[in-house]
């Protein structure tokens, strides 16, 4: 997915495009070269749109705000009387990150939300905040309140009641999702392929991942860690006791729960000292991101929000690198370059190629050059997004050469000392000269590559209410990142692997042999692993899925989709036998009503048979279409019934949903299994744990349906499965599908996920 700039940006370039001449239109869209590009987009960027970027960002405001500071801590006020500690300590992080530095509300933010994890029982971290409250001014009459809260944090640790959580994990009431994994004993940590596993080439798709032994089902395959990552804001808002908190509440995101470093969640986070918005895990995060890139976003916060958070991830990835390693990355490519000017091979792909077209290159890891020579596709972009992307680049390029001097990673000399900037007075850099057009050439390269490179990392949100018995969950997407070995692998719309992210904990060392394990020791961050979600043959190619998903969207939406953004049209195995079906039988999927592969779920309300069955009665597909929406609304009313604490209403409006006039959902329509799914939550909620098993069963059968027997899908309801039959004292129900459910967390998410501590917690509770 692409996050481009706010619309009022977009609309502001659209217009300076339509405002060009017909000959420099001609001239841009002629360029061939990134830095060309950049150069020209420079020439056209004027004080104009500075001047509207200003307009824009002033909408935003990172400054500190005392007067801020102090609202937030009355709404933590306000919570922690009512003892939800939880929203507290968010509230209170919040008042943190907003107070100026030294300021008396900094040391009441702090002070407050010393108590709020008093209460969570989070000692050692509620002693930090005693600390910071006295180191910023504590009034010296509430002293005695601080020093009372650190003798009984003291006496709870010398005890040897130490708090729920380790000094910087998350700290969070809820654990029944699986985003809070325990880390397993430390170890050894490897990051890299698998030895049954190698990089491949050809040149229709470029460099790929292919088996070279057959890799078993649940095999860890490659693990990586993002070169660089930015958070997303505004997703994953979090919810109160009773449902969402409301707008005088404050809503928070996971931008303010996640370290903006290595996304580690935390409720006690360290803030910027120079803006609101950044906060970090810990003081070493927030050290190691001021000096690789922070320093430079800071005074740009609000121009960045602007202008999205892929030019965000494209200028860190830039100022990760520096001049050196952008120099280095370069050179390789400029013969090549000189020669291929007069002979530019064009490729038609059924899968992204993923990487510079060169069999003898290795560039893979965590390095520079991994990243440098992923494609960038600069002339399959339209003109009119190629002219978004550089006047974007060239505008925040000038809006940085307005900050200050250039970044201490650009005062580096080259590979033979050229290119060096004098040094001023003061030791800093005289000022931006014209060899720093290579950091906005740079970040233009990077800007691009990421509409096709970009990976969306993905977090497992609880979405239940606060001590619910079963857990309920979604899959939200929190970051944007740039995984320098996972852009290996190439798409399929029914791949052969799964996905799992994890932060702020340690890969389990038992995943890799010894051979793989050049990079050991304990990591802090984020890692993606990739295990085989079914047996891979010697040979065969190694795929994940891009977006699109054979399960989710139809054959002709989803090649539309890739042709758009990858610029392939695909050609994998789930797309090829549709095409072949449907020439077989002679018609295309139906429009509006699911796909072929959903018709099926939709039987005639007159007869009970197929919809288009023969009984005569007849159903257009935009009846269809109509229907299945307004079931869609009823489920979304019973959902917000739920989180107002009214199941019962919520379960008459689902089964009033459940058929509709002259249409019926059969039990294996996706719709009839996020029904069934809502009615047993429902059931739950008021305790009736054999009729929400009953309606999980029918659930997991439209799953199994969509997804398949061997999903993370159909393992994450069967999980809630095993819990209703855990929680309503049926033992032999519960007992047999536990073993269906490891089998499926094992294979996907891997030996150590935290639900399957749970469900062994449960079957030694059920065995005795």
């Amino acid at each position: 997915m692409m996050d481009l700039p706010c619309v009022q940006w977009q609309d502001h370039v659209a217009q300076k495009w339509t405002g060009l001449s017909s000959e420099l239109k001609e001239r841009f869209t002629s360029l061939r070269e990134i830095d060309d590009v950049f150069k020209c987009a420079l020439t056209l960027t004027t004080q104009d749109d500075l001047d509207f970027l200003q307009t824009v960002s002033a909408g935003h405001s990172v400054q500190k705000d005392a007067e801020q500071a102090a609202k937030c801590r009355e709404r933590g006020n306000s919570s922690f009387k009512t003892r939800d500690y939880t929203a507290a300590t968010l509230h209170y992080s919040q008042g943190i990150c907003f107070a100026p530095q030294s300021s008396e509300q900094l040391s009441l933010c702090y002070a407050n939300r010393s108590a709020a994890l008093y209460h969570l029982q989070h000692y050692e971290e509620s002693l930090d905040d005693i600390e910071e409250a006295l180191k910023n001014g504590y009034p010296s009459h509430l002293l005695h309140k601080l020093e009372d809260r650190r003798t009984q944090c003291l006496k709870h640790l010398s005890g040897g009641q130490k708090g729920k959580e380790d000094h910087h994990s998350p700290a969070s009431k809820n654990h029944k999702g699986p985003d809070t994994v325990k880390a397993p004993s430390v170890g050894p940590l490897a990051y890299g392929i698998c030895p049954q596993a190698t990089v491949g080439y050809s040149p229709e798709k470029g460099r790929h991942l292919v088996a070279v032994e057959r890799i078993a089902a649940g095999e860890v395959i490659l693990t990586d860690r993002p070169y660089s990552c930015v958070l997303i804001p505004g997703m994953g808002e979090v919810k109160g006791k009773r449902g969402r908190l409301d707008a005088e509440r404050g809503v928070f995101g996971i931008e303010h729960r996640c370290c903006h470093r290595c996304l580690t969640e935390t409720l006690c986070p360290v803030p910027c000292e120079g803006c609101s918005y950044s906060r970090y895990c810990s003081t070493g995060c927030q050290r190691d991101a001021w000096e690789e890139h922070h320093r430079w976003e800071c005074p740009l916060g609000t121009d960045l929000m602007v202008m999205g958070v892929m030019s965000q991830l494209a200028l860190r990835v830039t100022l990760k690198a520096g001049l050196k390693n952008i120099q280095m990355a370069r050179e390789p490519i400029r013969d090549e370059h000189r020669k291929s000017e007069q002979s530019c091979v064009k490729r038609e792909s059924s899968t992204r190629p993923t990487n510079k077209p060169d069999p003898s290159a290795s560039y893979y890891g965590d390095s520079y050059l991994s990243v440098f020579h992923l494609l960038h596709h600069l002339n399959r972009h339209s003109p009119g997004l190629r002219f978004l992307s550089a006047v974007t680049v060239a505008t925040l390029y000038l809006k940085l050469s307005k900050v200050g001097p250039p970044p201490a990673s650009w005062a580096l000399s080259g590979p033979s000392g050229r290119n060096k900037q004098s040094p001023d007075e003061e030791g800093g850099n005289a000022d931006w000269s014209t060899e720093l057009w290579l950091l906005g050439s740079a970040v233009l390269r990077h800007f691009l590559q990421l509409r096709c490179n970009a990976q969306a990392i993905i977090k497992v949100q609880d979405t239940g209410a606060e001590n619910s018995p079963v857990q309920s969950s979604r899959e939200i997407r929190i970051a944007s990142a740039i995984f320098p070995t996972l852009s290996l692998l190439n798409h399929s719309c029914c791949p052969n692997t799964s996905l799992v992210f994890s932060s702020g904990i340690t890969v389990d060392p038992s995943d890799f042999s010894e051979s793989v394990a050049e990079d050991r020791g304990t990591a802090r961050g984020v890692t993606v692993t990739v295990r085989a979600a079914k047996g891979i043959a010697a040979g065969q190619d190694i795929l994940h899925c891009y977006g699109p998903h054979s399960s989710r969207m139809v054959t002709q939406e989803r090649q539309q989709l890739l042709q758009e953004q990858y610029y392939f049209l695909c050609q994998c195995k789930a797309c090829t036998q549709t095409q072949e079906e449907e020439g077989a039988e002679g018609r295309q999927q139906p429009s509006g009503v699911g796909g072929s592969q959903h018709e099926s779920g939709l039987l005639c309300g007159k007869c009970k048979g197929p919809l288009k069955s023969s009984c005569g009665h007849c159903i257009s597909s935009s009846e269809v279409s109509h229907r299945l929406q307004e079931i869609r609304v009823n489920l979304e009313k019973a959902v917000d019934l739920m989180e107002r604490e009214r199941p019962d209403e919520a379960l008459r409006l689902l089964n009033r949903a459940q058929s509709q006039p002259g249409l019926i959902l059969a039990e294996t329509h996706p719709l009839q299994g996020e029904l069934a799914d809502a009615m047993a939550r429902a059931c739950a909620t008021m305790g009736d744990w054999n009729n929400a098993a009953s309606h999980l069963e029918r659930s997991a059968l439209a799953i199994t349906s969509q997804y398949g027997d061997d999903s993370i899908e159909l393992g994450r309801q069967l999980f809630k499965l095993a819990q209703l039959h855990f929680n309503g004292g049926a033992r032999g129900p519960a007992l047999s599908v536990i073993p269906k459910v490891r089998r499926l967390l094992c294979l996907h998410c891997g030996p150590h996920c935290y639900e399957l501590q749970e469900l062994q917690a449960m079957e030694d509770c059920l065995r005795g």
